[in-house]
């Protein structure tokens, strides 16, 4: 049985904090599927990666290729992704369901601390998650280093 982990960003930007989560999963042995809800903020995102420094290189793709079933990380906005991830990332407020918690490895649903809209999307679904009955943990960087901050 998996688990929610939100991540309250505040002092680092989505995808310095998104490649170290990567980093982590893959190390993990995890097949990741990014999902978010703009192919176009999706595209800005696949292009930052490739552009991170080569001793943190990540390998993936943006769905809509010809290999999206081989890519360990998958960058999509579909609930479905073909390349059998058992970790989901939700970004810009992609919804991930109580039922994707229980059967994947990991659910990692990252957001803009300093964003309105974004803190209430992560908010209402901290408690759709957790009223479903979804173990949840609250990870925030304000201190400056990421710390546990609550868990269900």
């Amino acid at each position: 049985m998996g688990a929610a982990y939100f991540y309250h960003l505040t002092q680092r930007p989505l995808v310095e904090t998104l490649t170290m989560l990567l980093g982590k999963a893959q190390g993990a042995g995890w097949r990741v599927a990014v999902r978010g809800t703009d192919p176009d903020l999706l595209a800005q995102m696949d292009a930052a990666l490739w552009q991170g420094p080569d001793d943190r290189f990540l390998p993936h793709g943006l769905a809509g290729g010809p290999h999206d079933a081989e890519q360990p990380v998958l960058l999509t906005t579909q609930a479905d992704a073909p390349n059998g991830a058992t970790c989901v990332f939700s970004i810009h407020g992609a919804d991930v369901t109580a039922d994707e918690v229980s059967t994947l490895d990991r659910v990692c649903i990252l957001f803009d601390g300093l964003d309105e809209l974004a803190l209430n999307k992560a908010r209402g679904q901290w408690k759709a998650l957790k009223d479903a009955g979804a173990s949840a943990q609250y990870w925030s960087e304000e201190s400056g280093r990421w710390e546990k901050k609550a868990e269900t």
